[in-house]
Formats: structure tokens, C-alpha cells, sequence
């Protein structure tokens, strides 16, 4: 017989509720929320053919893993749609769990796709890097806030260089505001340590990862970006297609329908709010890119203002981003110059046990070679050529005019040496290469 489990987490203890077929209560009670006690509780209450049911929350995914192996099945449901919960008149721990069991027995309970183990460390990392640059931002406000406060302005345009940082040591204040100064200037080093630590493991991870390095041929994506990108959509199959991924990151529109009115308002930002940051903040470099993604955000600048263009093209850029995981299948339309010298940064960096791979040619020489060479150069799938690309995008092209950008893209360009006239507008004597 299949029972019906209700658990109500918290972070020390965890309620229980137990209902059969028929939905008659057969067990309640209290267990401690620790891996010694939820075994106990698992080998003396639970059986192989129960199914369970919790909220998610902070500690739910190690709760979940104690329990998978002593039952069917662990659903784990979202708690902003579990309406019959958090609108009801009655809210009480015991009522929770009962009601969690009730709509686990009914298949009326709204469950959220459980994250591997891989995925599940990757937003941790991510997490904690959100956490390390907030706090960074917050001792640079104070900063700034000490040197306002004083009415002292820096000599330099930025002041977060070696030169700016080497002034605000040695800047006379009032021996208290000195404190204070060098007080934030310490923690300020301790966190860029830590941020300097953390993105070499980032690294490490984007150099042996193929979906990283393949998402990182993306313009404006960067190795944190393709893994907060890939820490948030996990299973890249479980989307239907690219508009439910984007979705499923809050970057869709918010729909209010009746009858013959339809609004359509601000993307419901209902997913995870990091990774729509660092898409964001990626998608600002896009609107430079000669490319159908520049060209879509030119256009759409055009007639509204560049912080809706920018949430669109982060919508645009998950669609594709999508079909290149789905497909395994790089950008078409990256610039080589630049992604040879993103992934001769990224190899150099990348600490490996394996042998040394054959001496490359360098960025520049790679670029000349054309944009498919640079993929091979890199370890990458093939692009698909301009040639054999489908009616549709060929059609965008000859639209938005890119047909000779494409076309130079995956020609081989041979290298010259420089004219007078070429010599005169850089300000270097000809002959000679900067």
C-alpha cells in the first residue's frame, strides 16, 4: 500500500504527517533535522513504497538525499504555488505537513526539477561569488562615503587601480577617519583575495567543462557567466525549447488576459535573480557586436530605452544559448580575434594534469585563419557555414545587411604589412608592427 508522507522542514527539526490511499491520517510526529536522526527516523517510520513530499528551502536537497533511498519517490514542491498553504485561514506546522501529504495523494502538488550533485555545487560557487562582490561594492561605497564626507577628491579618474589604491593609503585624514580608511582598505583586500581564489576554481572548472567553453563563444559571456548560466538551467533538456528556458529565469513578459484585453507587462523575474544579473551585465557589451545580436539590440534601441533593449537581448541570448547546449554547436557569428585571445587566456590559466598540448598559433594568427579554425584551435564543435545555414536565418541576414560580415567571418584573411598611408593614421613608421 502507498502512503503519502507531509514534511515540513525547518532548520532543527522536521514535522510529519502520514496519510494512507484513503487519505486517514496513520502517523504523526516530530524528527530532528540531522543526518543521524532522519536515518533513524527513515529505517523506523518510512518503507520502500512511500512517497514524500517537502518544501523547498534552504536545507531541503540534503534532506531529500537522506531520504531518497527509503522511499519510491521524494517531490519536492515550489512554496510560491503551494496556494492551499500560504493562503490558509489555519497555519500551523502539523496543518503544513498534513497538507503537503493531501496534495501529494491528490498529484495536485506543483514540484520543482531536483538539481544533480554538479549543479547543485555550481550555484554554490556562484552564490558565494554573488555574495563576495556585494560585498566588495559595499566597502567601495564606504570608502568613497569617508573620502565625500571629507570633501577630498581623488586625483585619479578610477580609483580602484594600483595608483589610486596606493593615494588612499597614504592621504592624510583625521587620525579617526584614518581608522575607518584603513580599517575598509584591509577588509577590501581580504575579499579581492577571496574573489582571486574563488575565480581560479572557476577556471579550473571552465577549462574542463565543454558546456562552458562552448557557451563562452557567446558575445559579452564571459566563464562566470557560462557557468551562472549553466547552474541555473541544470538539465538543459528539460526545456522544450529556448522560450521556456527564459522563462524559467524570469525574462519572460508577464501576461494578464480576459476576454478581449491582453496586457503585456515587465518580465515576471520569477527565476534565478543571479543568473539574470550576469546576463544583464554581459548583454551591455553586446550593443557594440557587429553581429545579428548587436543588430537586434541596435534596432530595438532605437524605440525604446537601452534597459528594456538590454532584457531583451539577455531573453535572445538564452534562446540561443540553448539551441547551442542542445545542438552542440558553437556561435556562428562570434568574432575570431576575440574569442581566439578569450581562450588563449582561458587555456593558459587553466591549471591541467594532462600533457602539454602542441604550440598554437597565436590570437592574431588564429583569426586570420577564419572563425572555423579558431573553433578547432579551441577544441570546439564545427559551426555551421553561411552555406549551409537554414532559410530563415539566411533571409535574416540579407535583411539586416550581415550577409558580408558572415561571409568575412569564416574567410581566411591574409596578413599584410602596412602602407604609408595606414602607417600615418596609427602614428608607427611603416615597416615596423605595434
Amino acid at each position: 500500500m502507498v502512503r503519502y508522507v507531509g514534511l515540513d522542514v525547518h532548520k532543527r527539526f522536521i514535522e510529519v504527517c502520514i496519510l494512507d490511499g484513503k487519505g486517514k491520517v496513520l502517523f504523526r510526529g516530530r524528527a530532528d533535522c540531522d543526518r543521524q536522526a532522519l536515518e533513524r527516523f527513515a529505517r523506523q517510520r518510512l518503507k520502500k513504497s512511500d512517497r514524500v513530499a517537502l518544501e523547498a528551502t534552504t536545507n531541503t536537497w540534503p534532506v531529500a538525499e537522506i531520504l531518497r533511498p527509503f522511499v519510491t519517490a521524494v517531490v519536492v514542491s515550489n512554496p510560491l504555488k503551494t496556494k492551499a498553504i500560504a493562503e490558509a485561514k489555519i497555519k500551523t506546522d502539523k496543518v503544513d505537513a498534513q497538507v503537503l501529504a493531501h496534495l501529494l495523494r491528490c498529484d495536485y502538488l506543483p514540484h520543482v526539477w531536483q538539481p544533480d550533485e554538479q549543479t547543485q555545487i555550481l550555484r554554490g560557487l556562484i552564490t558565494h561569488r554573488t555574495g563576495l562582490m556585494t560585498q566588495r561594492a559595499r566597502h567601495k561605497n564606504r570608502i568613497q562615503c569617508i573620502l565625500g564626507r571629507l570633501l577630498i577628491h581623488p586625483p585619479c579618474k578610477v580609483l580602484w587601480t594600483k595608483a589610486g589604491m596606493a593615494w588612499l593609503r597614504q592621504v592624510e585624514t583625521p587620525p579617526t577617519e584614518r581608522l575607518v580608511l584603513d580599517s575598509e582598505l584591509r577588509q577590501l583586500a581580504a575579499v579581492e583575495s577571496e574573489l582571486t581564489s574563488l575565480d581560479e576554481q572557476l577556471i579550473a572548472i571552465a577549462g574542463n567543462e565543454p558546456r562552458v567553453r562552448l557557451l563562452m563563444t557567446l558575445p559579452g559571456v564571459s566563464h562566470v557567466v557560462a557557468i551562472g548560466l549553466l547552474a541555473a538551467l541544470g538539465d538543459i533538456h528539460r526545456f522544450r525549447d529556448g522560450n521556456h528556458a527564459a522563462s524559467y529565469l524570469g525574462l519572460a513578459p508577464i501576461t494578464r488576459q480576459s476576454g478581449n484585453h491582453c496586457y503585456h507587462g515587465r518580465i515576471t523575474k520569477a527565476g534565478n535573480s543571479q543568473a539574470r544579473w550576469l546576463l544583464t551585465q554581459s548583454c551591455q557589451h553586446v550593443a557594440r557586436h557587429p553581429g545579428p545580436l548587436g543588430a537586434y539590440f541596435r534596432r530595438l534601441a532605437k524605440r525604446k530605452n537601452r534597459q528594456v533593449a538590454i532584457v531583451a537581448v539577455a531573453r535572445k541570448l538564452v534562446t540561443i544559448a540553448y539551441l547551442m547546449l542542445k545542438n552542440n554547436e558553437p556561435y556562428r557569428y562570434a568574432k575570431p580575434k576575440l574569442i581566439a585571445e578569450k581562450f588563449t587566456a582561458l587555456d593558459r590559466a587553466t591549471p591541467t594534469t594532462r600533457k602539454p598540448r602542441k604550440s598554437k598559433p597565436g590570437p592574431s594568427a588564429q583569426a586570420r585563419a577564419g572563425l572555423a579554425a579558431v573553433y578547432a584551435h579551441a577544441g570546439l564543435p564545427k559551426a555551421t557555414p553561411p552555406a549551409e545555414l537554414p532559410d530563415g536565418e539566411q533571409r535574416m541576414l540579407k535583411e539586416q545587411k550581415l550577409k558580408d560580415f558572415v561571409s568575412e567571418l569564416y574567410s581566411p584573411q591574409t596578413a599584410s604589412a602596412p602602407t604609408k598611408s595606414s602607417a600615418k593614421k596609427s602614428g608607427r613608421p611603416a615597416g615596423r608592427s605595434g
